[in-house]
């Protein structure tokens, strides 16, 4: 029996380090599974990035991701929000070809998506969105037409709804050490210890 392949999202916190993206990079290219999505950024630890990586695979794939993710030195959670009630949100900004005649209808287009135009030129217009897929593909595919110079997307991230959460709560958290209180110089600067 064959399970049905889906994308999967996973929230991976790791470790704020560099090498980091790498080692994570590398685990799915070792295991032959191409990457939708990656969106890095900081998270509310101060210690810690926030990845969102979405994958297509079936059930028994995504486990065996997330296993595998745990297996990082670097990593310190890992949570497939795929099935969890959640929040997606992409980023995208495009540039689009205008005349006198089109500018306007154009606008008209950015208001009807809620987009916002971010930078106007005598020639071309840089309209930025956020939403959900569908609405940027939605958006996309109307000003196609007009003639689409330029396109950037940010790749998707989730969180949660509610008051449920993926960090660990502050009374489990360890904080970090205060370094000036350490006289034990662990790391060499001379040593690189990316892998």
């Amino acid at each position: 029996m064959t399970s049905k392949r889906k994308r999967h999202t996973f929230v991976v916190y790791v470790e704020d380090k560099p090498g980091v993206l790498n080692r994570v990079a590398s685990l799915f290219r070792r295991r032959a599974f191409n990457i939708d999505s990656l969106t890095v950024g900081h998270s509310e630890t101060t210690s810690e990035s926030r990845m969102t990586i979405v994958v297509e695979s079936d059930a028994s794939d995504a486990r065996r991701i997330e296993a595998n993710l745990y297996k990082l030195v670097n990593v310190v959670r890992v949570h497939d929000i795929t099935h969890a009630p959640s929040i997606f949100r992409e980023l995208a900004m495009v540039k689009v070809t205008t005349t006198i005649e089109t500018r306007t209808q154009i606008m008209q287009l950015v208001d009807v998506f809620r987009a916002r135009v971010v930078d106007v030129a005598p020639d071309s217009l840089v309209i930025e969105t956020t939403g959900t897929e569908e609405k940027i593909e939605g958006l996309l595919e109307v000003l196609q037409p007009y003639g689409i110079l330029e396109l950037v997307r940010t790749g998707r991230v989730g969180m949660l709804r509610g008051k449920q959460g993926i960090a660990v709560e502050p009374s489990d958290r360890v904080e970090d050490e205060d370094p000036a209180l350490d006289d034990t110089d662990t790391e060499d600067p001379n040593v690189s210890y990316s892998v």
